[in-house]
């Protein structure tokens, strides 16, 4: 490492010319681990602005931590977030203008400009000892001081502060705070911001990695971003960053501080403590892609306000949650976002999520619940991947679909439905809640109704409900509910099931008859 840089030597990297779109946002998460829900939740305000604005939505991998970096993580964010239609059209993966998007693929980028703060005067290196570091911040703390970097290294040479304890011969390099360092600034949702004074913060690893500091700094720049769509929990870097544009003599972007997530508890959604933090969580758990980003644009922004004429020709507005997100892109404005952080409704998810289910094509929902069958080996023990899947069971789960998409809040629901009718009468499984619902005419009604159906020439579920019907409720002079409920749970065995007499039109006569038969016989 340098420690006298000349300042005529150094090559600074440059704006491409002409980038494109009038407005530039980027999300630029870590790949440290399972993508936080929160990755989505800014790529999809940032998405929405750029495309309110006719501008550009960048992809932007910040990789500089090493320590804590995730093998595995990098292709889950670009899964998660493609799965969720959160498009990019710059980044990594597909490369653009201001490529490389990996910043680890950037550390030539960062270095010039390091060397620029240097030799202006902006700052310097620091030789302590992470030993040295945590004694002088202890220090502090029981001095009930503001901890601090407390300048030790600043304007010696590397031979003058070898002198003096706590050294080591890899520095880092830090920046000068002046005292008129900016701590009020404008933001583009909360106005007029206060955030703490700095202090000299680290910009360059000992290893020569940039902290984050520094990379998001440059890289907005050579990036053309115009406006940082982040986290609140971001406000007290902001004041390093403003300095670090005016040292570096740039124009500023304009900073969008978002609310952040938060538990019912008001506590702020961490993977640690709620496992909805985790984004591959909404796919395991079977939530649909449009659901979960209809849900997280209601966080912090107000539905959409729809209006019609009354019956006396008034005007009478509502209220609709249910949006897409073209609806909401064509909508987004910042004055709306509200600064509270928005509580993590998962009541709001799940209602939300059935009526994306309901809306689904029968062709489409039997794509949709397929991987989710076949992990649970709803169709038998040796039937794992889709190309096994025959056509007679894509038909008999299409036959299916409209009985249980009514009923369903998530996808992983659809196992217990499905899983009866591709089961035989011997293996289907009674649960216990099920056989706990049969009363003392079960036996009887049974009876009854086997010799009813065995007797039927045209299996329709019209047919069979007029048969039940007559069976049950005027032969047997039996209420619906306890008349039907042993057919119910001889054909399912499950306590909660789809519709019956559709149940029994899709099972056939044959199969049909012989878990009557079973469930009769075991009683």
């Amino acid at each position: 490492m340098t420690h006298s840089p000349e300042r005529d030597s150094v090559t600074l990297p440059t704006v491409p010319a002409d980038l494109p779109g009038t407005v530039r946002v980027r999300v630029a998460p870590s790949p440290t681990g399972d993508p936080h829900v929160g990755t989505a939740y800014m790529a999809l305000f940032n998405l929405a602005f750029a495309r309110n604005q006719g501008g550009k939505f960048l992809f932007r991998l910040e990789d500089t931590d090493q320590n804590r970096y995730t093998e595995g993580s990098e292709q889950q964010l670009f899964d998660t977030l493609h799965w969720l239609g959160l498009n990019w059209d710059e980044g990594p993966d597909i490369g653009g203008p201001c490529e490389p998007y990996r910043q680890s693929e950037r550390l030539d980028t960062y270095r010039p400009f390091v060397e620029q703060l240097i030799a202006d005067g902006h700052a310097y290196y620091c030789w302590c000892t992470p030993e040295r570091l945590a004694l002088m911040r202890e220090s502090q703390r029981k001095a009930n001081r503001p901890t601090g970097y407390d300048r030790l290294c600043y304007g010696k040479t590397e031979a003058e502060r070898a002198t003096l304890p706590g050294f080591t011969p890899n520095p880092v390099v830090r920046m000068l705070v002046p005292e008129d360092a900016p701590t009020r600034f404008a933001d583009v949702i909360r106005g007029e911001v206060n955030a703490p004074f700095p202090d000299d913060q680290v910009i360059l690893k000992a290893d020569g990695f940039p902290t984050y500091h520094l990379a998001v700094v440059v890289d907005d720049h050579l990036m053309g971003i115009t406006h940082v769509v982040r986290g609140e929990e971001w406000i007290s870097s902001t004041p390093k960053h403003l300095l670090l544009y005016r040292f570096l003599g740039w124009p500023t972007p304009q900073f969008a501080h978002m609310p952040l997530l938060r538990n019912a508890d008001r506590s702020k959604i961490s993977k640690r403590k709620n496992p909805a933090a985790r984004l591959l969580w909404f796919r395991e758990q079977g939530y649909l892609p449009q659901a979960l980003v209809n849900f997280l644009s209601l966080l912090g922004y107000p539905p959409i306000i729809d209006t019609a004429a009354g019956p006396n020709g008034e005007n009478v507005v509502t209220e609709r949650e249910v949006r897409s997100f073209e609806e909401f892109a064509e909508d987004f404005d910042f004055g709306k976002i509200s600064t509270v952080g928005p509580i993590f409704d998962m009541k709001k998810l799940d209602w939300l999520n059935g009526v994306y289910i309901r809306e689904l094509s029968t062709a489409d929902f039997v794509q949709a619940v397929l991987p989710y069958l076949l992990a649970d080996k709803a169709f038998g023990p040796d039937i794992d991947s889709e190309r096994q899947v025959s056509e007679p069971i894509r038909e008999r789960l299409a036959a299916l679909a409209p009985l249980i998409q009514t009923r369903m809040t998530k996808l992983t629901e659809a196992t217990d439905y499905v899983r009866p009718f591709f089961s035989d009468a011997e293996q289907l499984p009674i649960a216990d809640d099920a056989k706990a619902q049969l009363k003392d005419s079960a036996p009887q009604v049974l009876s009854a109704v086997t010799d009813a159906l065995a007797a039927l020439d045209e299996w329709t579920a019209e047919n069979l409900e007029a048969s039940i019907r007559q069976t049950v409720i005027e032969g047997l002079e039996l209420k619906p509910k306890v008349g039907f409920t042993p057919i119910r749970v001889a054909t399912s065995g499950q306590r909660i099931s789809p519709p019956l007499f559709e149940s029994l039109e899709i099972l056939g006569k044959d199969e049909s008859l012989r878990r009557l038969r079973r469930l009769a016989g075991s009683l």
